[in-house]
């Protein structure tokens, strides 16, 4: 098993197949494609409810009925109840490219004319189609309609242009209609009988009566795309909208027989489907920019705004980082949109605004993304100053200037960062510095200069006197970088010249030369490390305080697309487009892991707590998740993961998984027993360092804090015993099963309760019946083996581990004084031995610390009042004070260290 495993895809809203409406009581839910899974959202308030699962092909049609859900994939069509796969039908020998709802029947047919007809009804026995129609020769349905009130009646159109009535009883084909000489994208039936409308690729719409098969009207767009789309308005308004291929919608007025109004530029991509709710002004509709839209008709005019929408990225991003605290990603694309992504809850992702970007393009007569900003290249951001100001900046596709972005706002910052060289040219690379105060642009020409960010005004210019152009580099600048104090910045130019000024005062240096060409670079603040990737497709790592190149990574074979630190510095990842991810152990100088995918990662982030990964790839609108198997199964050794050699392929993350979803994929961060790593080979303790056991706080807390819960939780009042038995209980069953009746029950009841406990405690008492933990104890004294007493411990609550010491406690210590008659002496002799050992092997040091506070709070009497149990205490005093001051010596290192710096001026 490797490092990372798939999870999720976020960002997929619809992919390029119609979606499926229906309605359900009150509320109308809508099914759509995202590649090789579909969604089910509600359309309350367009909220993911449902996610199918995964299928092996593309999904090419979808149906939906009630609880079942039919995707076509391939050859086969899958049925699905909920979100559980219960059948595959697979009569069809060549692709299945439409579905049709027909009552209870499910029409198919595929690319060569054949038609199937399914009954769905008694879906897990019947595999097999009811019926078989074989279509004319050289027909490829494009459209299957049912007129309403036309028993087992369906009408197709081809794209040849034909249009046929079928009946589905008798097989056979009942009228030829006329056609229009055009390919047919789409036909709907309207409220009124025997009336249908027609689209077609020539960008006309005919409403046509089929029982005359006459044309009533027809219309035509200005454009003159094909039709892909048609939905009747049903609430008593003869409208009649219309998509094309272009993203236009048209709304037809069927009485007045013209154009009522026109929705321009309502998706950026063709349009798929579009549906107007039953007996209400809404219009939904989606198309292949993914994205679905709500249009309510409720102005004065009668137009349609927009409702509300769902969507995501129409082109492949281009830049992706995780934001905060790891929950939220930023993420630039191509499509000139600059979004914040929740990896939580996918309610809460949304697009920064560009300040009125539809309102201006209205305005302008021009489509929004001719107004939008260029395609973001490169982006940095502080959260510290979230709340102060703008905390992002951005650089842009060949714009001479940068952007700044406020989180807290989802909105563009009111200032535009421009460089002052005196030759303009695109920003290249930026970076803010680490108080969050200023921001460094670097250009194409070599020019850098720092800004501040809360009044976008120039502070300085960093220019290097040896060049000849008087810039910073002579060539442009590939990345950008501050140092964790602001005292030094940090950059790098194509031709391998690495950099370091005075942030202040703005004069060079160092200088260093990296030997090759270089395209990527990436530094860690922490440790003071920069990483480069050269056009030698070399990783190179530098300790820019030393100056000298300290590792050397080699293994990909083609150019290197993005670079990424871990939190704590140990790991370097890194992509490539031989569609492999390589992670890079820094500390050991060596690979440790590999993956490889069907598509190349373009740009990749790691959360801060390193638990999850999200990658893009190349040509795909959606943000993959991974998680990081070793963080889920509790495994620190770099042992178990991939060899160096070994290159792991994986598929991709399917799409979002839903907290409601009935999946049968197991959920991420379950690793099964025969998948668990192996704990046998931990890393050796580091010296002079003491190791936490990473349980919850609240499990050894409480522990050093139990009498204060109990007197928290004990009653105020005492229970009262009940004057009188209700006569609704006549009798009270006791636990050995005998009835006690009427007023004695309850007294009854409470003394056999009482017995049933004394017994359990005389048990415990009982060294000849030793109990778990007393078998645990002597295991560990014979053995030697103090960690699987620790991991015993482990699973104990804090109530257990308090019962278990008190059943330790003696009681009658008058009678016998010899320590080797007692066993409850030897048994507190074993544990003053397991905490000597255990503080001075340095391990779970806060949870052994906890109960060892317990221990003595209970035990602390008897260990004064005997001997032997002295000395041994003498020995956990020694252990326990020279680790303790070994470790309050750093501590007090740490904080003299961080007042000092808490106190500098910047």
């Amino acid at each position: 098993m490797g490092i990372f495993e798939p999870y999720r895809a976020l960002g997929y809203i619809t992919a390029g197949v119609p979606f499926s409406a229906q309605r359900r009581g009150t509320e109308t839910f809508v099914t759509v494609s995202v590649g090789k899974s579909w969604q089910i959202y509600n359309c309350a308030k367009l909220n993911l409810v449902l996610v199918g699962p995964q299928f092996p092909k593309k999904i090419r049609s979808l149906a939906s009925a009630g609880d079942h859900t039919f995707a076509a994939c391939g050859t086969d069509i899958t049925v699905c109840v909920r979100a559980h796969q219960v059948a595959t039908w697979s009569a069809h020998k060549d692709k299945v490219n439409l579905l049709f709802l027909f009552g209870d029947l499910i029409l198919s047919t595929d690319i060569k004319g054949n038609l199937f007809i399914w009954n769905f009804k008694d879906t897990e026995k019947t595999l097999r189609p009811i019926s078989h129609i074989v279509l004319e020769d050289q027909l490829s349905p494009t459209c299957i309609m049912h007129p309403d009130t036309y028993l087992n009646k369906i009408i197709i159109g081809s794209r040849e242009g034909s249009f046929h009535l079928w009946n589905i009883s008798t097989q056979k084909k009942l009228f030829d209609f006329k056609g229009w000489n055009s390919s047919i994208r789409c036909c709907v039936s309207s409220p009124a009988l025997d009336v249908v409308a027609v689209g077609c690729s020539d960008g006309t719409v005919h409403v046509h009566n089929i029982r005359y098969d006459e044309e009533i009207v027809s219309f035509s767009h200005a454009t003159h795309g094909a039709v892909t789309a048609l939905s009747f308005r049903t609430d008593g308004i003869p409208l009649l909208a219309s998509g094309e291929s272009s993203g236009v919608i048209a709304i037809w007025n069927l009485e007045k027989k013209r154009l009522h109004s026109i929705i321009k530029d309502a998706h950026d991509g063709s349009i798929l489907s579009l549906h107007f709710f039953a007996n209400e002004p809404v219009l939904m509709s989606s198309a292949d920019d993914n994205s679905i839209k709500m249009w309510i008709f409720d102005t004065s005019d009668g137009e349609a705004r927009l409702l509300r929408f769902r969507s995501g990225h129409s082109s492949p991003p281009l830049c992706i980082r995780f934001y905060g605290n790891g929950r939220r990603v930023l993420s630039a694309g191509q499509d000139r949109a600059f979004r914040l992504f929740s990896v939580v809850q996918d309610q809460q992702s949304r697009e920064l605004s560009q300040h009125h970007v539809t309102k201006r393009a209205k305005q302008l007569k021009v489509k929004e993304e001719e107004i939008k900003l260029k395609p973001v290249i490169g982006f940095d951001f502080a959260e510290i100053r979230e709340r102060d100001w703008c905390n992002v900046v951005t650089c842009h596709m060949d714009t001479p200037r940068a952007y700044v972005w406020r989180v807290q706002n989802f909105a563009l910052g009111e200032h535009i960062l421009t460089p002052s060289a005196h030759t303009q040219t695109p920003v290249k690379a930026c970076a803010i510095s680490a108080c969050g105060n200023f921001a460094f642009l670097g250009t194409e020409g070599g020019w850098i200069e720092r800004f501040n960010l809360q009044s976008g005004i120039s502070r300085s210019v960093y220019l290097d006197p040896s060049e000849s152009r008087s810039t910073a580099h002579d060539s442009e600048v590939i990345g950008l970088a501050c140092d964790a104090t602001n005292s030094a910045l940090i950059s790098v130019g194509y031709h391998g010249d690495l950099k370091m000024w005075s942030l202040k005062k703005c004069d060079l240096k160092y200088r260093l030369d990296v030997g090759h060409s270089v395209v990527r670079i990436v530094y860690h603040r922490g440790n003071g490390l920069l990483a480069t990737a050269a056009v030698d497709m070399v990783l190179r790592v530098f300790d820019v305080v030393n100056l000298r190149m300290v590792r050397k990574f080699e293994g990909h074979t083609d150019r290197i697309t993005d670079l990424c630190f871990s939190e704590d510095g140990k790991w370097l990842l890194s992509s490539s487009m031989d569609g492999t991810l390589r992670v890079w152990d820094v500390i050991l100088g060596r690979q440790i892991d590999a993956i490889s995918v069907d598509i190349s990662i373009t740009t990749f982030s790691l959360s801060p707590s390193m638990d999850i990964m999200v990658t893009s790839h190349v040509d795909q609108n959606g943000i993959y998740v991974w998680v990081n198997q070793a963080i889920f199964s509790g495994s620190s050794t770099i042992g178990t993961y991939s060899r160096v050699k070994e290159v792991k392929l994986l598929n991709f993350p399917a799409a979002d998984q839903s907290e409601d979803q009935e999946s049968e994929q197991p959920r991420a961060g379950h690793v099964s027993h025969e998948e668990t790593f192996d704990l046998s080979n931990l890393q050796v303790q580091i010296p002079n360092l003491v190791t936490l056991s990473l349980l919850p706080r609240s499990q050894w807390q409480s522990l050093t804090k139990l009498d204060i819960i109990k007197a928290r939780n004990k009653p105020i009042e005492p229970p009262k015993k009940p004057e009188k038995a209700p006569f609704f209980l006549p009798s009270v069953p006791s636990l050995s099963g005998e009835i006690i009746f009427k007023n004695d029950g309850v007294a009854a009841a409470d003394e056999e309760i009482t017995q049933v406990a004394d017994a359990h405690i005389s048990s415990k008492l009982d060294f000849n019946l030793p109990s778990v933990f007393l078998k645990q104890l002597q295991s560990c004294a014979e053995s030697g083996n103090h960690s699987a007493f620790t991991d015993y411990l482990r699973g104990l609550g804090p109530s257990d581990i308090d019962l278990e010491l008190r059943m330790l406690q003696i009681i009658d210590d008058e009678e016998i004084q010899r320590p080797e008659e007692r066993p409850e002496l030897r048994a507190i002799e074993l544990l003053l031995d397991y905490f000597t050992n255990e503080i001075s092997r340095k391990n779970n040091f806060e949870f052994v610390q906890a109960i060892m506070r317990l221990f003595l709070k209970i035990h602390g009497e008897t260990v004064r009042r005997h001997s032997a149990l002295q000395s041994k205490a003498k020995q956990l005093l020694e252990v326990q004070t020279a680790v303790w001051q070994r470790m309050d010596s750093m501590f007090q290192n740490t904080r003299c260290l961080v007042t000092f710096l808490s106190n500098l001026q910047f």
